[in-house]
């Protein structure tokens, strides 16, 4: 564990068996020392709520602000805004064992939980594939409610009907072809 992610870590030995909170803030720091991370700048806030029991540690997180982003389709970079929910469930066990993606087994005797790859997950779950400006944002609804509207059920038949009309400048081509093949 890098010492900046130190952070992140919170004391579970000597928590006593009830609800606690914890803010934590999240900057360039944490993203440039997750490992293989794209994300270099950003600002969040992240409000953790711990409720711990004999059995469980159930984990809500509340995580809002902001990541720098390159544009996919000029390049540039852009502030993403995030706001995002996520709950985790730390059950005690003998070692650790990841049982699903929002449920993990923790030794009973861990002395503290360093949460930074859990946030830094959530966050980058919250990016969309494709990372677009804002400035092209209304452009690509535009381009996506067209294609709704030609393959919907009345647009088809549209096209199909522009498909099967002749443009009259061909018209008369096409008058010439069908004198030919009558003559032969």
């Amino acid at each position: 564990m890098k010492k900046e992610l130190k952070a992140f870590d919170i004391e579970i030995i000597n928590l006593s068996n009830k609800k606690h909170n914890y803010d934590f803030e999240i900057d360039d720091i944490m993203f440039q020392n997750m490992p293989d991370s794209f994300l270099k700048h950003g600002q969040l806030k992240s409000q953790v709520s711990l409720d711990k029991s004999e059995t469980m540690i159930q984990v809500a997180m509340k995580t809002k602000g902001f990541v720098e982003l390159a544009c996919d389709r000029c390049g540039e970079m852009f502030d993403f805004s995030i706001d995002i929910e996520n709950k985790i469930i730390f059950k005690f066990g003998e070692e650790f064992q990841e049982l699903t993606e929002d449920i993990i087994v923790i030794p009973r005797l861990l002395q503290r939980l360093n949460i930074a790859q859990y946030l830094y997950e959530f966050i980058v779950l919250a990016i969309p594939i494709k990372k677009t400006h804002p400035k092209f944002g209304e452009e690509d609804q535009d381009t996506h409610q067209e294609a709704n509207l030609i393959y919907s059920t009345g647009g088809f038949n549209k096209i199909e009907e522009t498909a099967n009309e002749i443009d009259p400048r061909w018209a008369a081509l096409a008058n010439l072809k069908k004198g030919k093949q009558n003559k032969i």
